[in-house]
């Protein structure tokens, strides 16, 4: 079980303990990989002007846009 995926679980009020070793968890840590895949698809296009900076704030744009994140 991912530790990351299981504290921010947690975070958000999901029971881990109920969840331990459960088809839930299997497909809530799917999920987590799943969006975590997108996110570094989305900064693999993401595209700058050579600049480093320039390239992360459009990798953090694309990722914000992409699954509708306001701040």
């Amino acid at each position: 079980m991912n530790e990351r995926i299981k504290q921010i679980a947690t975070e958000v009020g999901i029971s881990v303990e109920y969840l331990n070793n459960t088809k839930q968890w299997v497909l809530i840590e799917a999920l987590a990989e799943k969006i975590v895949d997108e996110c570094m698809g989305m900064c693999k296009t993401a595209v700058g002007n050579g600049d480093y900076n320039t390239g992360r704030l459009h990798c953090l744009e694309n990722i914000k846009e992409h699954f509708g994140v306001e701040e």
